[in-house]
């Protein structure tokens, strides 16, 4: 039954749609999860504003334990979600090049005077200005390192960097853990090796951090 197995809840970063955490959802799916897929408008509603919604989501949700997968802007909605709501079900939360200490791509555009490209997610969120993290549940890291995408149109963006995100704006303080990998940003959406990190982390609070050798830590 659907409410015995544990669920992870996908939600997705700015400009794309649920459909793009499909592969991501059949994976979960194949390791035994159950998938609420998450799909909400980036660019005309505030973190904040998806946070509320995601949460009219989660109660329907029949599962004793909850995990969240969030992809960029999607882990500074779930933030949101548990500064607003901190009483949540047992579960890990897991993101995915979410610039946590706000996005130098997005702090450039709003300098410009462009921040209509990021639409309304420059509201206490990719500006760096996301609720704090309270550690009322583990959340885990994962930074990518393969510096192709639009990012490279921002020169000066600390290294080593996704293409979007630089590895720094992926640190927070009160994460449990944080892992770097050869991915982009959109790269890792498809990559099989991100979400067996991110199964490592919610059965255990830790990601498989590679030893000096080349083998995996348990």
């Amino acid at each position: 039954m659907a409410a015995q197995r544990e669920t992870v809840v996908l939600v997705h970063g700015l400009y794309v749609h649920g459909l793009w955490m499909q592969l991501l959802e059949y994976w979960l799916e194949e390791a035994g999860y159950h998938t609420v897929n998450y799909s909400y408008p980036s660019m005309t509603r505030t973190p904040a504003e998806n946070a509320e919604d995601l949460h009219a989501v989660l109660e329907h949700v029949d599962a004793s334990t909850v995990h969240f997968l969030a992809h960029s802007m999607g882990g500074l909605v779930v933030r949101h979600l548990f500064h607003h709501y901190p009483q949540k079900r047992p579960g890990r939360v897991v993101t995915l090049g979410t610039p946590h200490q706000g996005s130098y791509g997005a702090r450039i555009m709003h300098n410009m005077g462009l921040g209509y490209f990021v639409g309304q997610g420059l509201e206490a969120g990719l500006l760096g200005d996301a609720p704090a993290w309270v550690n009322s549940h583990q959340l885990g890291s994962i930074a990518g390192t393969l510096n192709l995408g639009l990012g490279l149109l921002f020169p000066g963006m600390p290294a080593p960097a996704d293409g979007m995100v630089a590895v720094v704006e992926t640190q927070l303080p009160g994460m449990t853990d944080h892992i770097c990998l050869p991915v982009s940003h959109m790269q890792m959406l498809v990559d099989p090796t991100a979400v067996a990190q991110a199964c490592a982390f919610f059965a255990t609070g830790r990601f498989r951090h590679p030893r000096r050798n080349g083998k995996m830590l348990d």
